[in-house]
């Protein structure tokens, strides 16, 4: 069987993109024959599956046009879409529900900027296009990567619960598999930890939806004074450096050796306002750190309070925040809970989420 994959963009050290060329593998692996269509972003040797079908592209809803327009059936008998488009046979909602995401970030924004957005043509087109795969059944099926997403598209969307399958995201079970101590203390020399530092990691890009504020009041917050934020990532330094404790806050952009920085940390906070499954968290759980994130980060639901973590059901609560962190300031807590946690995240593989994508569409050998 020819099986159609859509992307539309491409990064480098994208998580979509490292799944989507797994789950070709798998594909030609079980004898069938992926075709890529995506726009000129995606370098064609980084597809060896033949050449790439482009599709013009522009805009979200330009895309989906053009998709639509270049019938993409006749090159494949089954379309599978990472991105939101018309139709497609099944729809992978990795992004989760943008109607939810922007109903979540209204409260913590000033009004002019909520009413900006709702007449900003991107989110319309992006909501429209939701609507046509969710509501009006332009896909036959769909996979979250969370029961909180497939939830929030049943609940918004009315859509049939029997239609949406839940794949929860993976990881690459060799890239993140705890360090020897020799390698974590090295780590923390290179990060400039001194011996008695609680080294707390916040990574990720969009600082203001994976809650960063709301972790800097957090740990300006706490009694202790040997907690240091790590921050990693893409975002507006200046802005959230002007929120910090700077004697405990280190910002350090985007890091290329995050194995390292996971090395060095002992605990991870992730106080989002809105993930559907944060790669993040489970990369920090297989190093064997506490995550403490939010009910709205899909992540919680494979770990449980106390023992992987915490999960705090407000990520504006900051004394709640404060407090979920401190309940894992105690090095014997943290060490003794190591090899539970990082358990319960290396079962979740890449090769196990595309193992289950397949079975949830019904393509097999």
């Amino acid at each position: 069987m020819r099986v159609g994959l859509v992307r539309r963009g491409y990064s480098s050290s994208g998580g979509a993109e490292s799944f989507l060329l797994l789950l070709a593998d798998g594909l030609a692996a079980a004898g069938h024959s992926p075709v890529l269509f995506t726009g000129d972003g995606w370098p064609a040797h980084r597809w060896p599956h033949g050449d790439p079908v482009r599709i013009a592209d522009g805009s979200p809803m330009a895309f989906a046009n053009h998709l639509q327009r270049s019938d993409p059936w006749k090159r494949c008998e089954f379309l599978l879409s990472l991105e939101r488009v018309w139709k497609c046979d099944c729809y992978r909602a990795g992004d989760g529900v943008h109607r939810v995401w922007l109903v979540r970030r209204a409260p913590h924004e000033p009004w002019w900027r909520v009413a900006a957005r709702a007449m900003n043509p991107k989110h319309r087109q992006i909501l429209r296009l939701e609507t046509s795969l969710f509501r009006e059944g332009g896909a036959r099926k769909i996979i979250a990567n969370s029961h909180m997403v497939k939830d929030e598209i049943h609940r918004v969307y009315s859509t049939d619960p029997a239609s949406i399958a839940v794949v929860h995201n993976g990881l690459d079970p060799g890239a993140f598999a705890p360090d020897p101590t020799d390698r974590r203390e090295a780590a923390r020399r290179h990060w400039g930890l001194d011996a008695g530092n609680i080294a707390v990691l916040f990574t990720g890009s969009g600082w203001e939806r994976k809650g960063l504020a709301f972790a800097l009041q957090a740990v300006a917050a706490l009694r202790i004074p040997d907690v240091r934020l790590l921050v990693a990532g893409r975002g507006n330094t200046a802005k959230f450096r002007r929120r910090a404790d700077e004697s405990r806050t280190r910002f350090l952009g985007v890091v290329d050796d995050m194995p390292s920085l996971y090395a060095a940390a002992d605990l991870f906070v992730l106080p989002t306002l809105y993930d559907p499954f944060s790669n993040a968290s489970l990369e920090a759980a297989a190093r064997g750190l506490p995550v403490i994130t939010t009910r709205f980060n899909g992540f919680h639901e494979i770990i449980e309070p106390g023992v992987h973590g915490e999960v705090i059901d407000n990520p504006a609560d900051i004394d709640a925040l404060a407090k979920a962190i401190e309940r894992w300031l105690d090095p014997e807590k943290r060490e003794a809970a190591r090899p539970a946690i990082a358990e319960r995240a290396v079962n979740f593989t890449i090769e196990r989420n595309v193992r289950e994508s397949l079975a949830a569409v019904g393509i097999g050998p």
